[in-house]
């Protein structure tokens, strides 16, 4: 990776440790780090790129202002299992007691396997992190029995601060990626996919701001404009999802509609990859259209 990033022209410092911004005015111009030995290091750019995660050291410096917030929905711990088989992603919502379930296979043989809870019941999970994570996998018996059998090879982990938000990503000097910029729970697993979709939509602004073909604050403000726009349905499914409550009524007739739907269970894990639209599929026609050819197949079996 290290040579990769030299032909690219980059040069990237490991164990290096980011103190604060330096600005000049209200424009940030660099850096202030600490390397892995203790010597202060001082850089500066025409702009320093956030992709530090939902407590982006440069998010909180710049004040970047938050909208569209939704409390933290959900809480979780996982672990890593060996001796139990699985060879596909398993997924068990169980929303009537507020838990969700989900395993999927791993390196060495091991599954990873996740309990989640609503979030109001993070304090009581953590207060016995194994009693409460099994008390989740017994309302799935046939998972439970398998896990049972196998043997958990690592420590629990852990977290209930998952807030939903969206920040302005972009200021003098300054601008941000990936969950630095918008952040929401991980049950949809859509983090990285957004952090490299927000990379290539700031990567176009800056350059066009930089060779001077538009003009750079402008080009930013359509990068959030872009972003927002590209997320804002995978934004609200995900808060749906974390939520784990109850899903409307049509909504548990059409995933009980998907059962032995292949062609129509792909479509809806595209929508978790990204390759399907959500409003389309989960319009009234196309979820009417599902359900529909649900029941007559019943109908003829």
């Amino acid at each position: 990776m290290l040579d990769a990033a030299a032909e690219a022209g980059v040069e990237v410092r490991e164990r290096f440790y980011v103190e604060r911004l330096t600005r000049d005015g209200e424009r940030v111009t660099g850096i202030q780090g600490r390397t892995a030995a203790g010597t202060t290091v001082t850089e500066a750019a025409k702009i320093v790129i956030g992709a530090d995660g939902m407590r982006s050291l440069v998010a909180r410096e710049m004040q970047a202002a938050e909208y569209n917030v939704v409390p933290p929905l959900a809480c979780f711990y996982l672990s890593y299992w060996s001796g139990v088989p699985a060879q596909d992603l398993e997924w068990y919502p169980r929303e009537n007691a507020g838990h969700l379930a989900a395993l999927f296979p791993t390196n060495d043989g091991m599954i990873c396997l996740t309990v989640a809870r609503r979030n109001a019941a993070f304090a009581e999970y953590r207060s016995d992190i194994e009693g409460a994570f099994f008390k989740g996998l017994e309302l799935i018996p046939q998972l439970a029995e398998r896990v049972l059998q196998g043997k958990r090879e690592e420590a629990y982990r852990g977290m209930g601060d998952l807030p939903n938000f969206f920040r302005k990503p972009f200021g003098p000097g300054w601008a941000l990626v990936g969950d630095a910029g918008y952040h929401k729970d991980p049950i949809t697993g859509q983090g990285i996919t957004d952090a490299f979709e927000d990379a290539e939509l700031l990567s176009a602004a800056l350059d066009a701001g930089f060779s001077g073909s538009r003009d750079l604050p402008q080009a930013l403000a359509d990068y959030e404009q872009q972003r927002n726009q590209r997320v804002a349905a995978m934004y609200g499914f995900t808060c749906q999802m974390a939520a784990l409550q109850l899903l409307p009524p049509v909504l548990q007739q059409l995933f009980a509609s998907l059962r032995g739907n292949q062609a129509e269970i792909e479509q809806f894990l595209g929508t978790f990859a990204g390759t399907v639209s959500i409003p389309e599929f989960f319009s009234p026609q196309n979820v009417a259209r599902i359900i529909a050819a649900a029941g007559a197949q019943d109908a003829s079996a």
